[in-house]
């Protein structure tokens, strides 16, 4: 089986340049370098949408948006450093649908994302698939139900780590079909593709940029996509609504938050440039092969949508019985 990986990029050198007084900050954003701190290690796709964003506002503003990766603990430790950054524009965080799973899955954290962060604008969207491997006796959504229905406790499905998009997403899969089935959590999305080749899991809930040489190679399967409409890089694909259960989507995201402090003036030009970039031929190229779409929106769609989640994965949590985490 192939490595399946995406790496990107962006060499940039910066001589220290003087920190502007509270008055020029004000009228003249950015004079320096700025922080985008994403909560995760380089080479990922959603450090790589962080970069092709970085990029473009790095040009639209003639300051570097250089990338700070914090990875660990599930996005806290990049959260904590952001919320504790002075609110000066110069400090942003890549925020998202694994934020609100941590609000939603932690008993108590050192941040309050509806609180101690302002929302910018979304910036990119990865529909969930369902896969299994070629030559499987599933050949659809329905088929996954029914073979549950007719051995319950019996089909298996695989997901990276417990509490994981994927991995949550499954446990709303099957209480929404109402359905039993084991669950299988690994550690890495090549562990979990090596079982459903094996066929030790029967599917696996995963998102394209993990599966996408595998799918290319005719190894494994999609049996469907879990966003409200199909992909553009996998149109033949059914979603999971179209395939015959209603009221299941899950599409993973992320976006850009500042400290809450963040004057309002910086917080709209910082909108209204990712509203200029990301329709841009390159972005949208380029994320599209990488199974995701870029697309903006206002500050406050952006926090109704972390509300929207946090309320969908507390749900999720609690009916399937996860323990909070310290």
């Amino acid at each position: 089986m192939r490595a399946v990986g995406f790496i990107a990029t962006i060499a940039a050198t910066f001589l220290g340049a003087a920190s502007p007084d509270s008055a020029q900050a004000q009228t003249d954003y950015p004079s320096r370098p700025v922080s985008l701190i994403v909560p995760y290690a380089a080479g990922g796709v959603a450090d790589v949408a962080m970069r092709l964003l970085g990029d473009k506002l790095s040009n639209r503003f003639g300051q570097q948006f250089v990338i700070e990766n914090r990875p660990g603990a599930g996005g806290i430790v990049a959260a904590q450093t952001a919320a504790a950054a002075a609110g000066d524009g110069y400090t942003l965080l890549m925020t998202g649908n694994n934020t609100a799973i941590a609000a939603a899955l932690f008993k108590s954290l050192p941040y309050n994302v509806l609180t101690d962060f302002a929302s910018i604008s979304t910036a990119a969207f990865f529909d969930l698939l369902v896969v299994t491997r070629a030559g499987s006796p599933l050949h659809s959504v329905k088929d996954v139900i029914a073979a549950a229905r007719t051995n319950p406790g019996k089909l298996n499905i695989g997901t990276i780590n417990p509490g994981s998009t994927q991995n949550l997403a499954a446990e709303l899969f099957t209480g929404t079909a109402q359905i039993k089935a084991a669950i299988v959590p690994f550690r890495t999305s090549p562990d979990m593709a090596g079982a459903l080749l094996r066929g030790d899991i029967d599917v696996a809930f995963e998102f394209y940029a993990a599966v996408h040489g595998l799918l290319a190679d005719n190894e494994l399967v999609a049996l469907a996509s879990a966003g409200s409409s199909r992909t553009t890089y996998l149109p033949q694909v059914p979603t999971v609504i179209e395939s015959g259960l209603k009221d299941y989507e899950v599409t993973s995201w992320n976006g850009l938050s500042a400290p809450a402090a963040t004057p309002a003036r910086i917080i709209t030009s910082l909108n209204q440039a990712m509203k200029d970039v990301m329709p841009s031929a390159d972005i949208q190229t380029r994320s599209a092969e990488m199974g995701m779409a870029m697309r903006w929106s206002t500050p406050d769609e952006m926090t109704a949508r972390m509300k929207a989640d946090i309320a969908k994965w507390s749900a999720v949590i609690e009916t399937a019985g996860i323990a909070k985490r310290d």
